[in-house]
């Protein structure tokens, strides 16, 4: 079953995720690929894979997946983010995480979180239902 999966990355982590996403490029593959602006154009180019890249995070990117999120259109967030490194759009990255908590979407923030994410027979096999919100 094809899933709708974001990446996202801050710079000092756009290295980590493209080693992850080349680790499971076969099962990525498998899936509607989006991210935002520079990171999908750097994934694009390790992976050669169609990505659809929305406007880079601070200019808009991380708003635009979170209106995904909203829409029930994303079915999971890989966010590699630099906790150690403030983003000026700081309150972008919350709102993005805080959407995915408030619509239960899976979201991984980390090399190993994203791992179990992608090896998850419970999500990439379709039997899993995520419960969505009773707003």
């Amino acid at each position: 079953m094809q899933k709708t999966i974001a990446l996202v990355a801050h710079d000092h982590k756009k290295p980590d995720l493209i080693k992850w996403a080349l680790e499971h490029k076969s099962e990525l593959s498998k899936h509607k690929l989006v991210a935002t602006g520079t990171t999908g154009g750097l994934l694009m180019k390790a992976l050669a894979l169609d990505i659809h890249r929305y406007k880079s995070g601070p200019l808009g990117g991380d708003q635009q997946i979170g209106a995904l999120i909203a829409e029930n259109k994303l079915d999971c967030l890989i966010f590699f983010w630099d906790p150690l490194n403030p983003a000026p759009h700081d309150p972008d990255v919350k709102a993005l995480l805080r959407l995915c908590s408030v619509w239960n979407v899976p979201v991984a923030c980390n090399m190993s979180t994203a791992d179990m994410v992608i090896t998850s027979p419970l999500f990439f096999d379709g039997s899993y239902q995520r419960q969505l919100p009773d707003l």
